[in-house]
């Protein structure tokens, strides 16, 4: 298809096809309106037969996660010589790999606007060595590109006290969130609550906790499966819900971690429906050490459940504290389990708190509020570099 001159270009680059699927298809629908839109990933030929919309331009480029100088290098010059041919008038970057090799290519060739978005920082749990080189290469991200997005306002305020970030050319999209909360697919579903805890041998009246997400370290799941063990040992009614990939083979460790409590733990790989996980449950937990902003969250808000998270940068934007959830300080494990006691006794206390967070998901989470605030930024650089 033959690009319209008199639209605008614009071409976004992420390492993973599913970064695109999961957070941006909806920004690329209504972007496609306006613009002509490319897409840059390590698409495969399985990608092929994903429903993409028919007028979007995907380019494959293979964008490693980690750090493989050959591969990485290879890359750049992709990217390079793409940016040189096409001439677009605007590269947004997402996730820190894609974000790297995209502004710095993005800035050889000259292109006019060069913007990334910060999804959370992965050095925050780090030290030493490592800790200073990614750190480095956020800053120089920062440095490279024209602007900044910060998915949560306490996010972009660590990034510019760092000194990462320039509070002159960053923003949050409307009140947070890189895309929002599809508002018609998360929502309270009693038949889809009533199947999962009969897959699981839940009874209908028990107290569910669910965590769903990676299952990694970062996400504070030992904390969450100790304070299990406490709370659960003071609730028997309660059951805690791990949903998610163990990219860190934790799952024997967490169930060791439960004690006495681990016959209430359950654990499911993989789902492509989440929406029936959060219908299922009573209180969603993020004890997360670091999160850009707790998607999650408001996911499990729309559909009506309260949240339990840690005090850090992302969540507090995604939890108002005594109103939708509360929060706990990361790593305080019987703080936590206090936190899991409040909510597991007071029934009335969670359907307040449920009540509160699905209303104000639906207010400044949807989907369409969201996407509608990155057009309006994009529409606004576009404007002022054509002055």
């Amino acid at each position: 298809m033959q690009a319209d001159p008199q639209r605008p270009r614009i071409c976004i680059v992420a390492a993973a096809p599913l970064t695109l699927k999961a957070f941006m298809l909806g920004h690329l629908r209504a972007l496609l309106k306006i613009a002509d839109v490319t897409v840059v990933a390590d698409f495969t030929a399985e990608d092929a037969s994903f429903p993409w919309p028919e007028e979007l331009t995907r380019v494959a480029i293979p964008i490693a996660r980690p750090i493989a100088p050959l591969s990485d290098l290879l890359a750049l010059l992709a990217l390079l010589r793409l940016f040189r041919r096409r001439h677009f008038d605007l590269v947004h970057s997402i996730t820190p790999k894609a974000g790297l090799l995209a502004m710095l290519a993005a800035w050889i060739a000259a292109v006019p606007l060069r913007m990334h978005s910060f999804t959370g920082q992965v050095w925050v749990t780090r030290s030493g060595f490592m800790r200073g080189v990614l750190r480095s290469a956020d800053r120089l991200i920062a440095h490279l590109a024209t602007h900044v997005l910060a998915d949560s306002g306490s996010q972009r305020a660590f990034l510019i006290e760092q000194g990462i970030v320039a509070a002159s050319k960053s923003a949050v999209l409307a009140q947070g969130s890189i895309c929002g909360v599809d508002i018609s697919r998360f929502q309270p579903d009693a038949l889809a609550r009533e199947r999962i805890r009969r897959s699981h041998g839940i009874p209908p009246e028990a107290v569910v906790f669910l965590y769903l997400g990676r299952i990694n370290r970062d996400k504070g799941l030992h904390d969450l499966a100790q304070a299990f063990a406490e709370s659960g040992a003071r609730h028997p009614d309660a059951h805690l819900l791990l949903v998610g990939p163990d990219e860190g083979d934790l799952s024997a460790s967490l169930i060791r971690a439960a004690g006495g409590c681990a016959a209430r733990l359950h654990r499911v790989a993989l789902t492509d429906r989440p929406q029936d996980y959060f219908a299922a449950a009573d209180v969603f937990c993020l004890p997360s050490y670091r999160e850009g902003f707790g998607t999650t969250i408001i996911e499990a808000a729309a559909a009506g459940v309260p949240a339990i998270g840690s005090r850090i940068y992302g969540i507090t934007d995604a939890i108002v504290e005594g109103e939708t959830g509360l929060l706990f300080e990361a790593g305080r494990v019987q703080q936590l389990a206090s936190r899991m006691d409040t909510l597991a006794r007071d029934a009335g206390l969670r359907r307040r708190m449920g009540e509160n967070a699905m209303q104000r998901a639906v207010r400044d989470f949807s989907a369409s509020v969201v996407t509608a605030a990155l057009l309006e930024y994009y529409a606004g650089l576009l404007a002022r570099r054509a002055d």
